[in-house]
Protein backbone atom coordinates (compact mmCIF):
# COMPACT_ATOMS: atom_id res chain seq x y z
CA UNK A 1 0.00 0.00 0.00
CA UNK A 2 2.78 2.43 0.91
CA UNK A 3 4.64 1.56 -2.28
CA UNK A 4 1.51 2.33 -4.31
CA UNK A 5 1.21 5.73 -2.63
CA UNK A 6 4.89 6.51 -3.32
CA UNK A 7 4.67 5.33 -6.95
CA UNK A 8 1.55 7.44 -7.52
CA UNK A 9 3.22 10.51 -5.97
CA UNK A 10 6.35 9.98 -8.07
CA UNK A 11 4.32 9.59 -11.26
CA UNK A 12 2.30 12.73 -10.57
CA UNK A 13 5.41 14.73 -9.61
CA UNK A 14 6.99 13.66 -12.90
CA UNK A 15 3.92 14.94 -14.72
CA UNK A 16 4.33 18.28 -12.92
CA UNK A 17 7.89 18.51 -14.28
CA UNK A 18 6.64 17.66 -17.78
CA UNK A 19 3.96 20.35 -17.51
CA UNK A 20 6.59 22.87 -16.40
CA UNK A 21 8.81 22.02 -19.37
CA UNK A 22 5.81 22.34 -21.69
CA UNK A 23 4.97 25.79 -20.30
CA UNK A 24 8.58 26.95 -20.46
CA UNK A 25 8.86 25.87 -24.09
CA UNK A 26 6.23 28.50 -24.91
CA UNK A 27 8.34 31.26 -23.38
CA UNK A 28 10.36 32.74 -26.19
CA UNK A 29 14.12 32.94 -26.05
CA UNK A 30 16.24 34.51 -28.76
CA UNK A 31 16.15 31.39 -30.93
CA UNK A 32 13.39 30.09 -33.15
CA UNK A 33 11.81 26.72 -32.38
CA UNK A 34 8.64 25.17 -33.70
CA UNK A 35 6.98 24.71 -30.30
CA UNK A 36 6.77 28.50 -30.06
CA UNK A 37 3.62 28.41 -32.21
CA UNK A 38 2.08 25.25 -30.68
CA UNK A 39 -0.59 27.06 -28.69
CA UNK A 40 -1.88 29.14 -31.64
CA UNK A 41 -5.33 28.13 -32.84
CA UNK A 42 -6.61 28.80 -36.36
CA UNK A 43 -10.24 28.98 -37.51
CA UNK A 44 -10.75 26.06 -39.89
CA UNK A 45 -14.19 25.37 -41.37
CA UNK A 46 -16.09 26.69 -38.37
CA UNK A 47 -13.91 25.40 -35.54
CA UNK A 48 -10.61 26.46 -34.00
CA UNK A 49 -7.84 23.91 -34.47
CA UNK A 50 -4.15 23.95 -33.48
CA UNK A 51 -1.83 25.46 -36.07
CA UNK A 52 -0.03 22.13 -36.44
CA UNK A 53 -3.22 20.60 -37.90
CA UNK A 54 -3.45 23.06 -40.80
CA UNK A 55 0.19 23.87 -41.54
CA UNK A 56 3.77 22.72 -41.36
CA UNK A 57 6.04 24.77 -39.10
CA UNK A 58 9.78 24.62 -39.69
CA UNK A 59 12.85 26.49 -38.50
CA UNK A 60 14.51 28.32 -41.38
CA UNK A 61 17.38 29.78 -39.36
CA UNK A 62 18.11 30.82 -35.78
CA UNK A 63 15.61 33.68 -35.85
CA UNK A 64 13.05 32.70 -38.48
CA UNK A 65 10.20 30.22 -38.70
CA UNK A 66 8.45 29.23 -41.91
CA UNK A 67 4.80 28.25 -41.72
CA UNK A 68 3.39 26.49 -44.80
CA UNK A 69 -0.40 25.95 -44.72
CA UNK A 70 -1.60 22.81 -46.47
CA UNK A 71 -4.44 24.67 -48.21
CA UNK A 72 -3.83 27.88 -50.13
CA UNK A 73 -7.01 29.50 -48.75
CA UNK A 74 -5.69 29.08 -45.18
CA UNK A 75 -2.70 31.41 -45.65
CA UNK A 76 -4.51 34.58 -44.52
CA UNK A 77 -6.24 32.83 -41.60
CA UNK A 78 -2.93 31.43 -40.34
CA UNK A 79 -1.20 34.79 -40.76
CA UNK A 80 -3.99 36.54 -38.86
CA UNK A 81 -3.86 33.95 -36.04
CA UNK A 82 -0.09 34.44 -35.64
CA UNK A 83 -0.45 38.23 -35.66
CA UNK A 84 -3.23 38.22 -33.06
CA UNK A 85 -1.39 35.80 -30.73
CA UNK A 86 0.23 37.00 -27.50
CA UNK A 87 3.73 36.52 -28.94
CA UNK A 88 4.00 39.95 -30.58
CA UNK A 89 5.13 38.56 -33.93
CA UNK A 90 4.63 40.13 -37.37
CA UNK A 91 4.50 37.42 -40.05
CA UNK A 92 5.01 38.18 -43.73
CA UNK A 93 3.50 36.16 -46.55
CA UNK A 94 5.46 35.06 -49.60
CA UNK A 95 3.22 32.98 -51.85
CA UNK A 96 2.07 29.93 -49.90
CA UNK A 97 4.66 30.33 -47.16
CA UNK A 98 4.48 32.60 -44.13
CA UNK A 99 7.76 33.80 -42.69
CA UNK A 100 7.85 34.68 -39.01
CA UNK A 101 10.94 36.65 -38.03
CA UNK A 102 11.64 36.69 -34.30
CA UNK A 103 12.86 40.13 -33.20
CA UNK A 104 15.79 40.43 -30.82
CA UNK A 105 14.75 40.50 -27.18
CA UNK A 106 15.59 43.69 -25.31
CA UNK A 107 17.16 43.53 -21.84
CA UNK A 108 13.90 44.70 -20.27
CA UNK A 109 11.88 42.07 -22.13
CA UNK A 110 14.37 39.38 -21.06
CA UNK A 111 13.88 40.38 -17.41
CA UNK A 112 10.09 40.26 -17.84
CA UNK A 113 10.39 36.79 -19.37
CA UNK A 114 12.58 35.73 -16.43
CA UNK A 115 9.81 36.79 -14.02
CA UNK A 116 7.29 34.76 -16.01
CA UNK A 117 9.60 31.72 -15.95
CA UNK A 118 10.11 32.03 -12.19
CA UNK A 119 6.33 32.19 -11.72
CA UNK A 120 5.89 28.99 -13.72
CA UNK A 121 8.59 27.29 -11.64
CA UNK A 122 6.89 28.38 -8.42
CA UNK A 123 3.60 26.94 -9.69
CA UNK A 124 5.38 23.62 -10.32
CA UNK A 125 6.94 23.69 -6.83
CA UNK A 126 3.53 24.31 -5.24
CA UNK A 127 2.02 21.44 -7.24
CA UNK A 128 4.79 19.09 -6.08
CA UNK A 129 4.34 20.15 -2.45
CA UNK A 130 0.60 19.58 -2.73
CA UNK A 131 1.27 16.08 -4.04
CA UNK A 132 3.61 15.48 -1.07
CA UNK A 133 0.87 16.59 1.32
CA UNK A 134 -1.67 14.28 -0.34
CA UNK A 135 0.73 11.31 -0.17
CA UNK A 136 1.58 11.94 3.49
CA UNK A 137 -2.13 12.27 4.33
CA UNK A 138 -2.75 8.92 2.61
CA UNK A 139 0.00 7.33 4.70
CA UNK A 140 -1.41 8.88 7.90
CA UNK A 141 -4.81 7.50 6.96
CA UNK A 142 -3.28 4.02 6.76
CA UNK A 143 -1.74 4.57 10.22
CA UNK A 144 -5.09 5.71 11.61
CA UNK A 145 -6.77 2.59 10.17
CA UNK A 146 -3.98 0.58 11.86
CA UNK A 147 -2.95 -1.01 8.54
CA UNK A 148 0.66 0.08 9.12
CA UNK A 149 2.82 0.77 12.18
CA UNK A 150 4.42 4.01 13.31
CA UNK A 151 7.84 2.95 12.03
CA UNK A 152 6.41 2.34 8.57
CA UNK A 153 4.63 5.71 8.78
CA UNK A 154 7.86 7.56 9.62
CA UNK A 155 9.86 5.74 6.94
CA UNK A 156 7.19 6.40 4.30
CA UNK A 157 7.06 10.11 5.21
CA UNK A 158 10.86 10.33 4.96
CA UNK A 159 10.79 8.60 1.56
CA UNK A 160 8.06 10.93 0.31
CA UNK A 161 10.07 13.95 1.53
CA UNK A 162 13.19 12.70 -0.27
CA UNK A 163 11.12 12.22 -3.42
CA UNK A 164 9.75 15.75 -3.07
CA UNK A 165 13.24 17.19 -2.56
CA UNK A 166 14.46 15.40 -5.69
CA UNK A 167 11.64 16.80 -7.83
CA UNK A 168 12.01 20.33 -6.38
CA UNK A 169 15.73 20.14 -7.30
CA UNK A 170 14.69 19.15 -10.84
CA UNK A 171 12.42 22.21 -11.01
CA UNK A 172 15.36 24.39 -9.91
CA UNK A 173 17.61 22.84 -12.58
CA UNK A 174 15.02 23.39 -15.33
CA UNK A 175 14.51 26.98 -14.12
CA UNK A 176 18.25 27.73 -14.15
CA UNK A 177 18.61 26.34 -17.68
CA UNK A 178 15.72 28.44 -18.96
CA UNK A 179 16.95 31.61 -17.21
CA UNK A 180 20.42 31.11 -18.71
CA UNK A 181 18.81 30.56 -22.11
CA UNK A 182 16.77 33.76 -21.74
CA UNK A 183 19.65 35.97 -20.64
CA UNK A 184 21.93 34.67 -23.41
CA UNK A 185 22.34 37.37 -26.08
Amino acid sequence: MINDIKKDAELRMGKSIDALKQELSKVRTGRAHTSLLDHIRVPYYGSDVPLSQVATVSVTDARMLTVTPWEKNMVTAVEKAITSSDLGLNPSTAGNAIRVVLPMLTEERRRDMTKIVRGEAETARVAIRNLRREAINSVKELLKEKEIGEDDDRKAQDDIQKLTDRYIATVEKVLQEKEADLMEV
